[in-house]
C-alpha cells in the first residue's frame, strides 16, 4: 500500500490526448511483463469490484485482447453486470512500448460503434529500478475524451494502476 501514497497518478488532457503517468517500485521488465500475461492480467486489471472474468491474449503485433471484467460488488448498483473489451496490438517493443487499439466489445468481440475507441501507447520508462508508465491515450474527438472523463476513466485507471503496484509489491517479495 506504500506505493499508492507515494506514486500518484498524474494526468492532463492534451486535444484529443489523455496522458496519464505514475511510477512504479518495480524493474521495467516486470511491469512490461505485467501487462503482457493472462496470469498477471487476472490478478490485477480492473477496478474495485471489477475483476478480469476473461483474459484471452494473443500477445503479438496484430494479435487480439478480448477481456471481460464482471461487477462482483454486491454493493455497487451494476452488481452481475459485464463490461466486455477489445484490443489489437499495433506495435510491442519489449520491455519499453505497447500500442494498441481498445474498444468496448460483446461477449464474441464486436465492437460497440457507440463507445468512444481509443489508441493507447504504454511507454516503460526505467528509472533507477523503478518504472514510469506513461500512458496516452488518443480518442477521435475531444467530445469523446470528455465522454470517457465523465464515465470516470482517471478514477478508474487510478484503481487499476493500485491494483498494479499492490500486485507488483506481492509479485517481488515471493
Amino acid at each position: 500500500m506504500a506505493n499508492r501514497a507515494t506514486n500518484k497518478l498524474l494526468s492532463k488532457v492534451e486535444g484529443r490526448e489523455l496522458v496519464l503517468e505514475r511510477v512504479f517500485d518495480a524493474p521495467r521488465d516486470l511491469v512490461f511483463e505485467a501487462f503482457a500475461k493472462a496470469e498477471h492480467l487476472m490478478r490485477w486489471f480492473g477496478t474495485e469490484g471489477w475483476p478480469l472474468t476473461v483474459c484471452n491474449i494473443d500477445f503479438r503485433p496484430g494479435g487480439v485482447w478480448h477481456y471481460c471484467m464482471k461487477c462482483d460488488d454486491e454493493s455497487q448498483e451494476h452488481f452481475g453486470q459485464e463490461s466486455w473489451g477489445r484490443a489489437v496490438f499495433n506495435e510491442i517493443v519489449e520491455p519499453e512500448r505497447i500500442v494498441y487499439t481498445d474498444a468496448f466489445s460483446d461477449a464474441e468481440g464486436n465492437i460497440n460503434e457507440n463507445m468512444p475507441e481509443a489508441r493507447i501507447t504504454l511507454d516503460f520508462v526505467e528509472q533507477d529500478g523503478k518504472t514510469k508508465l506513461i500512458s496516452r491515450t488518443q480518442y477521435a474527438t475531444e467530445e469523446a475524451v470528455k465522454s470517457v472523463l465523465d464515465m470516470g476513466v482517471i478514477q478508474g485507471i487510478t484503481q487499476t494502476w493500485d491494483q498494479l503496484a499492490d500486485f507488483l509489491a506481492e509479485f517481488q517479495s515471493k
